[in-house]
């Protein structure tokens, strides 16, 4: 049984392929923590009661012993993982044991995107039940073992059984103890055009957080911490992991106690978000992943690969290779019409590409960013015959048709602000903090998710239209609603966020075969949260190939490719001003779902042929590129070259692609080394025929012919024979 309950030892043991949970009700203590990490062939390991004693009387239980749900006031003083104040104006919540259920499946969890099942048997779920006997709060800590992906997931549902109002104040979806303090924890961080970047650092003695309080998830960290051993590398050593499945503000840290222990959680973020909580009244918080690995951060990965490729990410694309596009944005901007956008299209034609994709300028008076958000009526100076002329004159050349939406924006200069005004993020007698010329419709009021649904779901229906590139291109300042009381205030980000899923949850279910792609100036709000609802994610602005790898391969820590938005652009590059060759811009952009951003009539016939290939490539290895499990080999943060591989269609086809960025003077041979292949298979390169055995690829390695010019790439096919 992947749960079991020891009723002697009062231990619970949940177990994964490769882990183990346990946990613990203790008569004193409450709901203990007393191991996470590699599967144990049992629960049996009460003795380690017996380690958290302490010499001191003022080092309270609560801050020895490895509490599961610390809360405040009892003697814990980290991040509790639930806090709320109570109507005598303290925050003291004390949680003891009521009941426990296990039961096969996994639960919806009611307006929030999560893990999801096909059936009962893919998991096994523990609800514990706690309650503080004082003010009535009840607690369901909710964990589901998902035993074929070998992940775990956890999540919290609190309500006030009590007769007064709560007021929650910390709502972390996960909170767990690890012993010792020899960690290093792994972040992605970034900003705009340099988004997860991979940072790691040794704990130390300092507490540690990684946090957004923007609204968004965010280019600057990503909700994702991982902490790893420092032997640990990426094929060896332990991790632990923990992803939220959420787009919103949220909080996770990292803290050292004074036993020299260590807490990792992640949750809601407590500076921008309370929750009044009435009698009778429930809150959910959003689900966190929990990965742990013993095969180094590969490992880590694809585990996460695993559970978002397949049971995050949903519907009618998640398991079918995405078409080669093309987009006009940089080959434009908003200076287009429909003869330019279909000698662009005709030009992909001539190269295999699948699907044309019209950007921003398409609606309203759109000449520039400084006006018409909200009004998504297209622009007849610039499409004569309307969004539906266009896309049928771009599918009569063989193309599917895509279209640009920032559906959450509103420009001051709109009609729709000019009818309402109040619909937008604001304090009443504060100005309204403008990003882009633009402010944030304020989707915590019903009856603005409304108006977004229809007006997008009224562009949708009137043209043949096969992909929607959702944009938000800023975050949020005054986060406050016209729409609550003065009370309630500080739920404003929450409740935008959960207005936000009912919006994609109604457009994405009306529209099911429509292929949508998140983006956020770039990557700013890449999470397991809107996966759900889109399969795939611009994975950032800058579209620099040596910079793209690595963004690609810090995105990759927590998110599978199939998920990455990849682009060929100008040389040139526009973000950088870097020149590189044509082939190195597509193979990188092979790491993702491949695209174009450019205009083919400007590139040289040489060019045009490079591009030709290129998407000839992409068709005959995009199965194993998106639905195959990814590798990283060498990293571009620590040298010059870097390196990742794919493995597809159980392990007979492989792809490898190795990066150099700088060229170097009499350089000797740089092999690359593969790992997960078949140490008695051959393997047969496709250009050049040569076989390899699957153990001279890993321990012998791959030598990489050398280029003698900055910025090269190698790119290699084998089939398993």
């Amino acid at each position: 049984m992947p749960i079991s309950f020891n009723e002697s030892d009062k231990v619970f043991h949940l177990q994964g392929k490769t882990f183990s949970y346990c946990l613990m009700l203790h008569p004193e203590q409450g709901l203990l923590n007393l191991y996470w990490g590699s599967r144990l062939p049992d629960g049996e390991i009460t003795y380690l009661i017996n380690s958290f004693w302490g010499l001191a009387s003022f080092d309270l239980g609560a801050n020895r012993f490895p509490t599961e749900l610390p809360t405040r006031g009892t003697g814990y003083y980290g991040t509790p993982a639930v806090c709320a104040l109570n109507a005598q104006g303290n925050d003291l919540t004390k949680l003891t044991y009521v009941s426990h259920a296990i039961v096969p499946g996994k639960r919806r969890l009611e307006g929030l995107p999560a893990v999801y099942t096909e059936a009962d048997s893919e998991a096994t779920t523990l609800v514990i039940t706690l309650k503080d006997a004082l003010t009535g709060l009840t607690v369901e800590a909710e964990y589901t073992v998902l035993e074929d992906l070998d992940a775990l997931t956890r999540s919290l549902r609190l309500t006030n059984g009590g007769a007064e109002r709560l007021t929650l104040t910390h709502m972390q979806s996960a909170s767990a103890p690890l012993y010792g303090d020899d960690y290093e924890l792994i972040n992605l961080n970034g900003a705009w055009a340099r988004e997860r970047q991979v940072v790691r650092t040794p704990l130390g003695r300092a507490n540690t957080r990684v946090e957004s309080q923007r609204g968004a998830s965010g280019h600057e960290q990503n909700p994702f911490i991982a902490l790893v051993k420092k032997d640990t590398t990426e094929q060896a050593g332990s991790a632990w992991a923990m992803a939220l499945v959420y787009s919103g503000s949220f909080l996770a840290t990292a803290e050292v106690n004074n036993f020299y222990n260590t807490r990792m959680s992640i949750g809601l973020n407590p500076e921008v978000c309370r929750w009044q909580l009435d009698p009778g009244a429930s809150f959910q918080t959003p689900e966190a992943i929990l990965v742990y690995s013993a095969e180094g951060l590969n490992g880590m990965s694809h585990r996460f690969h695993r559970i978002i490729r397949t049971r995050v990410a949903r519907g009618y694309w998640r398991d079918k290779v995405r078409p080669v596009l093309i987009n006009n944005w940089e080959a434009t901007y908003f200076g287009f019409n429909e003869e330019l956008i279909l000698n662009i299209a005709r030009a992909a034609k001539e190269i295999g590409v699948e699907l044309f994709v019209l950007d921003d300028g398409w609606f309203g008076k759109r000449d520039r960013d400084n006006c018409s958000l909200g009004d998504w009526v297209v622009d007849r100076r610039k499409l004569p015959g309307g969004i539906e002329g266009v896309a049928r004159k771009v599918n009569e050349l063989g193309l599917r048709f895509g279209l640009w939406f920032e559906p959450e924006m509103i420009s001051p200069d709109s009609d729709l602000y000019r009818a309402h005004p109040d619909w937008c993020l604001h304090v009443d007698g504060r100005s309204r903090t403008e990003a882009r010329q633009q402010l944030i419709l304020d989707l915590s009021r019903k009856e603005v998710q409304d108006y977004v649904i229809e007006a997008v779901s009224s562009v949708l229906r009137s043209a043949p239209i096969s992909y929607v590139k959702w944009d938000m291109n800023r975050n949020m300042t005054e986060y406050f609603s016209g729409d609550q009381t003065p009370d309630r205030q500080m739920e404003t980000q929450h409740r935008y966020i959960l207005g936000l899923y009912r919006v994609l949850e109604e457009i994405t279910s009306a529209f099911p075969e429509v292929l949508f792609e998140g983006c956020s100036g770039g990557g700013g709000r890449f999470d397991a949260g809107f996966l759900y609802y889109m399969p795939q994610f611009w994975t950032s602005d800058d579209t620099d190939p040596v910079e793209r790898l690595g963004i690609q391969y810090g995105t990759s820590f927590v998110y599978p490719p199939a998920t990455m938005g990849a682009h060929v652009s100008a040389s040139p590059n526009h973000q950088t001003g870097r020149a590189t060759s044509i082939k190195m811009r597509a193979d990188v952009a092979l790491g993702g779902n491949f695209g174009f951003e450019l205009d083919l009539n400007k590139l040289t016939q040489e060019e045009i042929e490079a591009c030709r290939k290129a998407v000839e490539t992409v068709k005959a290895v995009r199965g194993t590129l998106q639905q195959g499990e990814f590798t990283r080999l060498e990293s571009p943060f620590e040298g010059n070259f870097a390196a990742w591989q794919f493995v597809g269609n159980e392990g007979r086809d492989v792809v490898l692609c190795a990066y150099q960025r700088l060229v170097a003077p009499n350089p000797g041979c740089h092999r690359v080394f593969m790992t997960g292949l078949c140490p008695d298979a051959r393997y047969r390169d496709a250009e050049s025929g040569q076989v390899f055995s699957g153990a001279a690829l890993m321990h012998a390695g791959l030598p990489l012919r050398p280029i003698r010019s900055d910025f090269g790439s190698w790119i290699f096919r084998f089939e398993r024979v």
